[in-house]
């Protein structure tokens, strides 16, 4: 295809790339999460409350510790949800260095909390909620805890901090520290009887 002084026209795609600060699929989930969610009333100080509570898995160690004062029965149980909060934590921090993803940064997302680093792959508070969840089930004989996941998950993305991606892997390497801590704990028991 020529234009009408006869020089060939380039691909409609290369002369016009589309909005080059559209949001793409993730940023949208993001725009979508915030504009349901955040203007509702207690959505965001609940949200922000979740973020301090999970900084570094400190209310999740914080719980342990507690479990691990008060039930002398279910003590190694408690112990060890805290030994893998920790270590799911420590091992969020290691990926995101790994990775190098950026936190999300589209203007049309509103960061609406402090971050301790600009990156952002996977959530560590979605990794340590998911561990702590899984092992606090374990600890407790209830299925309850594991109702805190979601929630987290979702106030991660309701913050602006966090893409959908970065939550889901969170959870899934939450999940395999979980069970790695509870065979070991299991073997470890195992060996002292």
């Amino acid at each position: 295809m020529t234009t009408p002084d006869g020089v060939p026209a380039e691909d409609d795609a290369r002369e016009f790339p589309g909005d080059p600060d559209a949001p793409n699929a993730e940023e949208t989930a993001l725009v979508v999460v915030q504009t349901a969610l955040a203007d509702r009333p207690g959505v965001l100080p609940t949200a922000r409350g979740m973020s301090h509570f999970g900084e570094h898995s400190l209310g999740w160690l914080a719980i342990g510790a507690l479990g691990a004062l008060t039930s002398r029965r279910h003590r190694r149980d408690w112990l060890t949800m805290m030994v893998g909060t920790f270590a799911a934590h420590a091992a969020a921090v290691v990926i995101k260095r790994v990775v190098r993803r950026p936190r999300p940064h589209h203007p049309d997302i509103a960061i609406n909390v402090g971050t301790p680093s600009k990156l952002s792959f996977p959530s560590a508070h979605a990794t340590s909620t998911t561990a702590a969840a899984l092992l606090m089930a374990r600890a407790t004989g209830s299925k309850l805890p594991w109702l805190v996941v979601a929630p987290m998950a979702l106030s991660r993305m309701v913050l602006g901090v966090h893409y959908p991606s970065d939550v889901a892997a969170g959870a899934v390497v939450g999940a395999g520290v979980a069970a790695v801590t509870a065979r070991i704990s299991d073997r470890l028991d195992g060996d002292q009887r």
